[in-house]
């Protein structure tokens, strides 16, 4: 970076602000409310600390990677470094604390865990917030954690301290007092005044963080009305996984995703270039599930070269129109030249071919990180789930109806499939094509409109009338059910029910939940598999879609997605957030299979 990247920085951030940063919804974060950057403003002038704080206090992972490089590289790409990053997190958030203000900071205290510890407010946008706090889940998260706290909601302590502080794991750190006492030998720091590279003092055994109960703290949630928006740890604590002792860290952190499997041997640290210990067993940091990113590539995976642009120059960085690569750049530059195209007005701060090519070096680096999240997200898919079928109730004839089934199997021992955060996502469900002699597609259930989403009541082309209902849908989706003034429960994306009050509060119950099993006026439909649990998926094809005789094939697939595209629209999404996500939509077990009809 040249000495006049400062002043360029300030001069992008002025045009930023001047534009309202309405620039920034192209790329997937939309403009946060004035109210948010008035907020986050207000406090960097009433507390002009706080850089120092979150540096001293609070240590990034980025400083943890200096001695444990595998551990980060795995984290860095993982859900819980995005945590903080989600746009969709941060729609969400947003948009329920407007509707019901009185849920205030509850989710950020398990997604922006070090920033709500350092007093960062709720509405402050990320762009404002400290580095550490833009990580997530991070380091100290977890392992500046000396007490055990189980199903709190996110309220745990982070134990303050620099660096140099102890720090807490399943071990003792019984190499470590090896490093300090050669300390000079291996070029290390504990202390401020000393040179090297800065590490922990000591490292002390904290047997809790082996436990799945150290895990409940942030996927055991319940809003303040009763309603349980995360039930991991009750479907954990009553599966076959719990009954044989296995723990969440046994799947989450083991070598194959989903599966408890024998864990690799790697050096629990590497200093320079010497391994330090013997190897142990390695648990994998990336805590490998379900769950992925539709950030810019720029913010995440968290890369501590990126950390030369701002979040908001990042959002001004169009890594779809191919900026910074080289053939990309070559045919620009001799198209303008030549005179066949007019030139871009880039960005003042990505004016410069050379500052393009940089970012797009840490672009591909990123999307690579990237890849292999979906592989691995694929793996875990796949590894716990399976389909059987089609089973025929009849011979296939011509001019008759044809009925048939799959069995859905979840092969996981430890959740529901689908898992997680349940009402308004995630989403499984079978997409099943009948194709007669000729090629020709004469049905299917499963099927998606123009948007993305599943052709049920919340379509806005089913609605239109521009697609027609998809009455045997096979959907493993929970929702949430409201009273409402008028009718009877119906389905809505968030426990809150808009018909009561003009201004919802999320208000407790005036009688215990225990008493109708739910809160007044909200409650949840369950259609998810239990573990090693199946269910069958029924269909019927009407004969007079069967008229050929010959072969047919009947395929099918599983379909998951994080978010449906009618949430998404719901919180305020944009169209780069919708964009990517059904770019990340999976296919789970796809087949086909050919049968004869007569």
């Amino acid at each position: 970076m040249n000495n006049c990247e400062p002043l360029r920085r300030r001069h992008a951030l002025s045009i930023l602000a001047a534009a309202g940063f309405l620039t920034l919804s192209i790329f997937g974060i939309a403009p946060a409310p004035a109210f948010a950057q008035d907020a986050g403003e207000d406090m960097a002038a009433a507390d002009p600390h706080i850089d120092v704080l979150s540096q001293d206090s609070y240590p990034r992972a980025s400083k943890c990677a200096r001695c444990h490089r595998k551990i980060y590289e795995e984290w860095r790409s993982s859900s819980h470094a995005y945590s903080a990053i989600s746009p969709v997190f941060h729609k969400f958030e947003q948009a329920i604390n407007t509707l019901a203000p009185t849920i205030n900071a509850f989710c950020v205290r398990c997604h922006i865990g070090a920033g709500t510890a350092m007093g960062e407010p709720r509405e402050m946008v990320i762009w404002e917030r400290s580095q550490v706090a833009r990580e997530g889940v991070t380091c100290i998260v977890c392992h500046r954690i000396e007490e055990a706290f189980g199903k709190v909601n996110g309220e745990r302590r982070i134990v303050p301290g620099d660096i140099y502080q102890p720090v807490f794991g399943p071990e003792g750190g019984p190499n470590l007092a090896k490093v300090i006492e050669n300390s000079s030998a291996y070029k290390v720091a504990t202390r401020a005044e000393e040179r090297g590279i800065s590490i922990h003092n000591k490292a002390n055994k904290f047997a809790p963080i082996e436990d799945s109960e150290f895990c409940s703290g942030c996927h055991q949630v319940v809003v303040n009305l009763g309603i349980k928006l995360e039930v991991v740890w009750d479907q954990f604590r009553a599966s076959p996984s719990f009954a044989a002792g296995e723990t969440c860290q046994d799947c989450h952190m083991s070598p194959t995703p989903g599966v408890v499997s024998k864990p690799e041997l790697a050096p629990v640290a590497v200093i320079g270039d010497e391994p330090i210990g013997a190897d142990r067993p390695h648990h994998d940091h990336g805590f490998v599930g379900p769950g992925y990113p539709i950030a810019h590539p720029g913010l995440f995976p968290h890369n501590p070269e990126a950390e030369a642009w701002t979040p908001q120059e990042w959002l001004r960085f169009n890594h779809r129109a191919g900026w910074g690569e080289e053939d990309w750049e070559d045919e620009y530059e001799e198209a303008v030249d030549a005179g066949d195209r007019d030139e871009i007005e880039f960005p003042e701060i990505w004016e410069d071919r050379f500052d393009r090519e940089d970012a797009r070096v840490i672009i591909v680096n990123n999307i690579a990180k990237i890849e292999e999240k979906r592989e691995l997200r694929r793996q875990v898919m796949e590894n716990g789930s399976r389909i059987d079928g089609p089973f025929f109730t009849n011979p296939p004839a011509a001019g008759q109806t044809l009925a048939f089934r799959y069995r859905v199997t979840n092969l996981n021992p430890g959740h529901n499939m689908p898992s997680g955060s349940l009402g308004a996502q995630p989403e499984i469900w079978l997409n099943v094509v009948l194709v007669d002699p000729d090629g020709q597609r004469v049905w299917e259930s499963g099927y998606v409109d123009s948007r993305g989403d599943m052709a049920d009541q919340h379509s806005k082309d089913v609605l239109a009338g521009i697609v027609p209902h998809d009455d045997q849908l096979f959907n493993l989706q929970t929702k949430f059910l409201t009273t409402n003034v008028k009718g009877t429960d119906r389905e809505m994306y968030l426990p809150v029910n808009f018909d009561i009050d003009q201004l919802p509060f999320l208000r407790p119950a005036a009688q215990p939940v225990s008493v109708m099993n739910h809160p007044p006026f909200v409650r949840m439909e369950g259609r998810s598999i239990p573990p090693l649990g199946s269910r069958d998926a029924k269909y019927r094809v009407p004969g007079a879609l069967l008229t050929k005789r010959g072969t047919y094939r009947l395929s099918v697939r599983m379909r998951s997605r994080a978010e449906p595209i009618y949430f998404m629209e719901f919180i305020g999404a944009t169209e780069e957030m919708i964009r990517s996500m059904n770019e990340w939509m999976l296919d789970i077990h796809p087949y086909s299979v050919e049968f004869e009809v007569n």
